[in-house]
Parts: structure tokens; C-alpha cells; sequence
């Protein structure tokens, strides 16, 4: 399936009034964002996917030695794809025999809250269904998604109505709150947080663990040390994300 015909049928549109558009992101701060990041790129390269509206989005891609499975890494509020640990993993994953696309999702203005976001979360939705079909279209058969703090609430949205583009497992890092409609998740899930992380992932830590109890092959993992960030514990991230994958991606 083409991107453009996976997004087209992505999360029963036909549901939303048509009046109801995208809330608007800031286009021009990605710009910004691709401009200063693409010329400093080592590890992989710079791609533009578009979505139905003909809008144009950065992502990089990063193939893997005899990559079998392809993995979405999904940066959290306000950055960008080769971000902090959103970098450790679309660079490191390929080592371990993944290729990896790190989207940059729909950002508001610096100073935006987190809770201005949720409008974004249609407009994050159809970057990702693009992604999974671009991966798959390099003849991948196999696609996770690997998201971060607000990439993973923006992850969850498009989980819970993903039409045909559905992943095969999914590690949520430093969720906060708990998970939305996880009835409708049809992939294994691990939710991964820090022994350090911030409040609003720690105190519902439990009600993520019970929700995701009877999806098969799920399950919750604290790492020790780790902030939200995971700084100077990247590795270890690498390791356990890694090792979710291998059992479930096989």
C-alpha cells in the first residue's frame, strides 16, 4: 500500500467533520529544525514524507545490515528526530539489525505546554501512518515503534485507531499519565520509564502496568538510575529496548 492510500485511510477520518482540520503546528519552527539538523546527519539520511494535504515532513532513515524489521523512533514535546536519546536509537537500533525512521512530529511554539498538544495528535497520527508505510515499502514486513514522553502519548492516538497501519509491537519511554483505549492495542507493548523519572510518569506507573496485562507479550520495565531523559544510561536503554524487540520481532 502506498503512503499516500495508508494515510488517506488512516484512523476512520470519515469519523471527524470536515470542517475539523489539523490544529496548526508550527511549520516554520520545523523548518528551523530541519535546516540546522540535516547538514550535521552522520548516522543515516534525511527524508521527506508527505502527507495528504501535499505537506512535506523530515524524517531520517537509517537501514540496517540485513534489517528484517524496521523501527519508527518518535521524539517527544517540542524537538526534533536526531534529538538527545531519540539519536542513540535510530543510530544504535541498525547495529543490532533494525532499520530505523526517526519522524519529526507536529511542534508547537517553544513555550507551549504539554497540554496544548492533544490537537496535534490527528496531524502526529498520519506522519506515523506514512512512516510505517514507507517502511514497509523497502520491503520490511515487520514495523515497530519506539516513542518517547510526548511521541508516545502521540503514538498511543494512532494506535487506538490505526486503520491499515498497524505495528507489530510498540516501547512507550516515559508515558505519562496512563494509557488511552488500550483495549484497542493489538501489539505487544512495553512500557519502559526511569527509576528517576518525572512524577507524572511514576505515580501512574501501575494503572499502565494492569492496562496492558492482557495484551500478549506486553509488559512494564523500570530502569534503574534513569531519568526522563535516560542521560548517561543510554546504553541501557539501547539494551532493554533491544532486547523487547528481538523476542517479538523474530
Amino acid at each position: 500500500m502506498t503512503p499516500a492510500r495508508c494515510a488517506t485511510r488512516l484512523l476512520g477520518f470519515a469519523l471527524l467533520a470536515p470542517a475539523i482540520g489539523f490544529a496548526q503546528a508550527d511549520y516554520a519552527r520545523e523548518k528551523r529544525w530541519a535546516d540546522e539538523i540535516t547538514p550535521a546527519i552522520l548516522v543515516g539520511d534525511p527524508v521527506y514524507l508527505e502527507l495528504r494535504s501535499g505537506r512535506k515532513f523530515l524524517s531520517i532513515y537509517t537501514p540496517g545490515p540485513k534489517a528484517a524489521a524496521g523501527v519508527i523512533v518518535v521524539h517527544g514535546l517540542g524537538v526534533h528526530p536526531d534529538w538527545g536519546l531519540i539519536n542513540s536509537l535510530r543510530s544504535q537500533l541498525p547495529e543490532q539489525g533494525y532499520a530505523t525512521l526517526s519522524v519529526q512530529m507536529p511542534v508547537l511554539e517553544a513555550e507551549a505546554r504539554a497540554d496544548r498538544y492533544p490537537p496535534l495528535f490527528p496531524e502526529a497520527a498520519e506522519r506515523l501512518a506514512v512512516a510505517v508505510a514507507f517502511l514497509r515499502g523497502k520491503g520490511l514486513s515487520r514495523v515497530a515503534v519506539v516513542s518517547h514522553s510526548m511521541g508516545a502519548r502521540m503514538t498511543n492516538y494512532f494506535l487506538n485507531h490505526p486503520g491499515d497501519a498497524r505495528v507489530d509491537a510498540w516501547v512507550a519511554i516515559g508515558l505519562s499519565g496512563e494509557f488511552t483505549a488500550p483495549a484497542t492495542f493489538t501489539a505487544p507493548v512495553l512500557d519502559l520509564y526511569g527509576e528517576k523519572d518525572l512524577p507524572a510518569v511514576l505515580n501512574d506507573a501501575a494503572k499502565r502496568a494492569a492496562a496492558i496485562k492482557g495484551t500478549r507479550g506486553s509488559g512494564q520495565m523500570q530502569v534503574a538510575g534513569a531519568d526522563h531523559f535516560f542521560g548517561g544510561v543510554e546504553n541501557e536503554l539501547i539494551r532493554r529496548v533491544w532486547q523487547f524487540l528481538a523476542a517479538r520481532l523474530k
